[in-house]
């Protein structure tokens, strides 16, 4: 078994495995555990064949190494891309992303594509035309979302790193659930473009799952960018070591931002993280919350609905029709029409709000070095966890008629109980700053659950000097299956 992706690449470098062996372990492995997880959605044998004969990898950081985009907003031409939606089945893509480009110019070799809830929606993935992605650990339970694909193939030893993405969690999330790393980059750190530039607004930020902090650390090495023709700038990672002149210091939150339940498995892997800061000498101590919680949710579902009735507008314009109900799930309907009558200047104040968030964060993180949360309310949810209730199911179906107030309401409702099992990962997406998952902790059932660190703007370093921490002292609590 591979520990990481950087011993797939010395292994390359050393000649003792060929760039073709490791595309075909990968691939083998995809055809021998896809069946029971679900994970992967399009696989592209040829083509990864071929780049792995006749491309040279001499001197790439991750040179030879097998790698799964996810399956939204990670375009390859000439490949699929189909956010998880029956309206983009089988387009192959005019162009490569900047991201994916950047990837490849990595070493990288690209075999397929990851599952993923209908355009990254949800905080489970179960999107109607691939079906639910299973947990690893547990069968029953979902890999969660929106990157649960990229997370059921990493933890199983598909690929050891797979391409994901995070507008509200979406890596952080299913790598909690799933026994990850999950870092969530800062805004302006990673590619982005040419399609789209301002992904919700920039909170939504492309990177990866991984396993070790050292690939979590080389990725992002590779993967930072000055962009100019970027909206959002962050100037370059220079000093990879913190030398810190003092103790740490790090403020905890035990308590959920929407005043949701915070089951005992999360609060054990929090006190669990806690006593480990105090032993290395870090200072510890409770604080709360400096936002509301529940209004921060508020703007960034009203940002959500906008942006998605303006991606509907643009699918509408290259299928030269208008779009229907029957085009997609109901809860992307619901989210659709949410949007459709917000007013310009209404958006503008939520936006605004987003900037007073980001302050409050930067006020905190004066006295604080890190912020530690819990990464998510409770272990993976079982499959069948979260239908939809009727009432919400009635609403979604005569949105277009309610105000929009009533269009809003829905939405909260039609959110309230998986926001409950994940409120922590939201506000990091809106504020900009980087934050990261570490699997710390396994329930008496053997499921993973981790805990949130969560940073200053562009203090990605001191984010992985602590995971590494973590890490070097045997605090992480992951699995390998075979």
């Amino acid at each position: 078994m591979w520990k990481d992706a950087i011993e797939m690449r010395e292994a390359v470098r050393n000649q003792e495995v060929s760039p073709v062996e490791l595309v075909q372990e990968s691939l083998e492995k995809i055809h021998a555990f896809n069946p029971e997880l679900n994970a992967v959605v399009h696989i592209q044998a040829e083509r990864a064949l071929e780049e792995a004969k006749t491309r040279s990898f001499e001197g790439l950081p991750f040179g030879g190494v097998p790698l799964l985009l996810k399956d939204l907003g990670q375009n390859q031409a000439g490949e699929p891309s189909s956010c998880g939606s029956k309206l983009l089945k089988d387009i192959p893509m005019k162009r490569t992303d900047n991201f994916v480009k950047r990837l490849e110019e990595a070493g990288f070799i690209i075999v397929g594509r990851t599952n993923t809830p209908e355009f990254g929606f949800k905080n489970m993935t179960e999107a109607k035309l691939w079906g639910p992605v299973n947990n690893p650990y547990d069968l029953k339970r979902n890999a969660g979302g929106s990157s649960g694909g990229a997370a059921a193939a990493v933890a199983s030893g598909m690929v050891q790193i797979a391409a994901a993405s995070d507008g509200g969690g979406s890596i952080r999330i299913p790598a909690s659930f799933s026994g990850l790393l999950g870092l969530k980059p800062s805004r302006g750190r990673i590619p982005v473009g040419p399609g789209s530039y301002r992904g919700w607004q920039g909170a939504s930020v492309n990177f990866a799952m991984t396993k070790s902090v050292r690939d979590t650390r080389e990725l992002l090495r590779a993967l930072q960018v000055e962009q100019k023709d970027s909206p959002f700038l962050a100037p370059l990672i220079r000093e990879w070591e913190v030398r810190l002149e003092r103790p740490l210091r790090v403020g905890v939150i035990e308590k959920s931002p929407i005043e949701s339940v915070v089951a005992p498995e999360a609060k054990a892997a929090l006190r669990k993280a806690v006593h480990f800061l105090e032993d290395i000498g870090c200072e510890v101590e409770p604080i709360g919350w400096p936002v509301d919680g529940v209004e921060v949710m508020k703007n960034y579902y009203l940002m959500n609905s906008v942006e998605t009735a303006a991606m509907m507008q643009g699918l509408e314009a290259s299928l030269g029709r208008a779009l229907t109900k029957d085009d997609m799930e109901l809860m992307t309907w619901g989210i659709y029409q949410s949007g459709q009558h917000i007013l310009a200047k209404d958006y503008s104040v939520a936006l605004a709000k987003w900037d007073t968030y980001a302050h409050a964060m930067e006020k905190v993180h004066e006295e604080f070095d890190l912020i530690l949360t819990p990464t998510v309310s409770d272990v993976a949810p079982l499959q069948t966890q979260f239908p939809m209730e009727e009432s919400v199911r009635q609403a979604l179906n005569q949105i277009e008629e309610l105000s929009v107030p009533e269009q809003q309401s829905v939405i909260w409702r039609m959110f309230d109980r998986t926001l409950a099992l994940t409120p922590f990962t939201q506000l990091s997406n809106i504020t900009g700053a980087p934050a990261i998952s570490l699997p710390v902790y396994l329930s008496d059932k053997g499921l993973p659950i981790g805990v949130q660190f969560m940073a200053a703007r562009g203090q990605e370093a001191l984010l992985l000097q602590v995971a590494e921490w973590f890490e070097e002292q045997g605090q992480f609590e992951m699995r390998q299956f075979s």
